[in-house]
């Protein structure tokens, strides 16, 4: 299935035409050889220097934003030096790259930064220690919680999602928080988000780019599926290192006016996602209008109940890392994905824990043919299976520091990757591939 055509496709735009005949200028004044991507054993070192940036990441992780800064400066400089940037060479191909990739850049950090101050705003309110009241008390508890992540993250953002679930359980368990928990935290809001094209960047992608909603809905089957798998093991294993607190402190009160501010930001970042990707959607690569929404509200918001702005160097640190490897996947000499199959489509799931699932799922849609559901459950669920693999990941990891072991999250959170395998069968057996 090729992507749907849309209205503006045949309109003429003077900046692409612009674009393009810098591109024909560049390539023709740069030597046809060099516009090869350089190759050790046959792998373009482009690759190698992400390999490398990814195995600094995962041995050194009491350094990642070092080591994600080092890497991307390393792929800079040798694609200056000796590539080029989608065909243009030098200083301007960079220029082009940034310009091209700015948006989704934009979105995410203001994302990443915004919903950390959001998450100060819910934890403030107190709903958070009043949860106990509703929730069971012993391992469903825990079960419950992760549901409730997942519910959230299919209409709003998984960062979001990731990002109150973890609030919440820092609450409800005393602060001693699992590591196995934290990686069901962020599965559970990556796979909510996987069957809804509001809840996660690619499948957003997927909408704008003319795939039915119904056909990403299908993933919903994968991920509940998965859900089952990991939840239960996960929530069983954070019941016995700190139970879920049995009652609230008496003469709590919750918040009221941190809980609006709360609300109203989420309300703005749904309403204008869905707005923009149906009725803008040829502005939606042009302008963040998604991290402007939540940071507008946050300011207006701001003389109500200011959010604790000393939060935002740590929640910087954590962006900027992100933007690091995000910026340099998008960097990697991948012109073509391997033919369209169940098989592919779930090694890219396996692909996405280490590599920005926003390019894969580009290039799978301009090859069509992909089964659009499984494709969107694949990658979107994929990146749970190490720290760094989601954006949710990478926001849970700024309120829980040690996360960042990559050793420990599979350790203690494999049943995630056994959960993704088990949702793939389930979807093949039951819906089988369309596409």
């Amino acid at each position: 299935m090729r992507r749907a055509a849309k209205p503006y496709d045949n309109l003429e735009s003077s900046w692409f035409e612009d674009t393009n005949r810098r591109k024909a200028w560049h390539l023709s004044s740069f030597p046809p050889a060099a516009h090869e991507s350089l190759t050790v054993f046959g792998i373009p070192v482009a690759f190698v220097l992400f390999a490398l940036t990814l195995l600094g990441v995962a041995i050194f992780h009491h350094h990642t934003l070092r080591v994600a800064l080092t890497g991307l400066a390393s792929i800079i400089v040798f694609k200056l030096l000796f590539t080029t940037f989608d065909g243009i060479a030098g200083v301007p191909g960079l220029l082009l790259h940034l310009q091209h990739e700015w948006v989704v850049l934009a979105n995410i950090g203001g994302l990443l930064v915004g919903f950390t101050l959001l998450s100060d705003h819910f934890s403030k309110s107190l709903l958070p220690d009043l949860l106990p009241r509703f929730l069971p008390n012993d391992w469903r508890g825990p079960a419950v919680l992760l549901l409730l992540v997942f519910l959230i993250s299919s209409f709003l953002d998984n960062i979001a999602a990731a990002i109150i679930g973890g609030t919440i359980a820092a609450s409800v368990f005393r602060g001693k928080v699992h590591i196995g928990y934290l990686v069901a935290i962020v599965a559970a809001s990556n796979a909510g988000g996987s069957g809804s094209v509001v809840g996660d960047t690619t499948t957003t992608i997927m909408w704008i780019e003319g795939v039915s909603p119904l056909d990403v809905l299908r993933a919903f089957l994968p991920a509940l599926v998965a859900l089952a798998v990991f939840a239960i093991p996960l929530a069983i294993q954070q019941q016995r290192l700190s139970p879920i607190v049995a009652d609230p402190p008496a003469g709590l009160r919750v918040d009221t006016a941190r809980l609006a501010i709360v609300a109203i930001i989420l309300a703005a970042a749904f309403a204008t996602n869905v707005v923009v990707n149906s009725r803008f959607h040829e502005y939606s690569d042009r302008f963040p209008f998604l991290a402007a929404a939540v940071w507008t509200t946050l300011l207006a918001t701001a003389p109500w109940r200011a959010p604790d702005w000393h939060q935002v160097p740590r929640a910087a640190t954590g962006s900027l890392f992100l933007l690091s490897l995000v910026s340099a996947a998008s960097m990697m000499p991948v012109e073509s994905l391997p033919a369209a199959t169940w098989q592919t489509t779930i090694g890219l799931g396996f692909v996405s824990s280490v590599f920005d699932n926003i390019p894969l799922t580009k290039l799978a849609l301009e090859q069509g043919g992909y089964d659009w559901g499984l494709l969107a459950y694949a990658v979107g669920f994929g990146g749970s299976m190490i720290w760094f693999g989601s954006s949710a990941g990478v926001a849970l990891s700024t309120q829980y520091p040690q996360a960042k072991s990559v050793m420990l999250w599979l350790r203690h959170g494999w049943y995630v990757p056994l959960g993704y395998l088990a949702g793939c069968a389930a979807y093949l057996l039951v819906v089988g591939w369309t596409d």
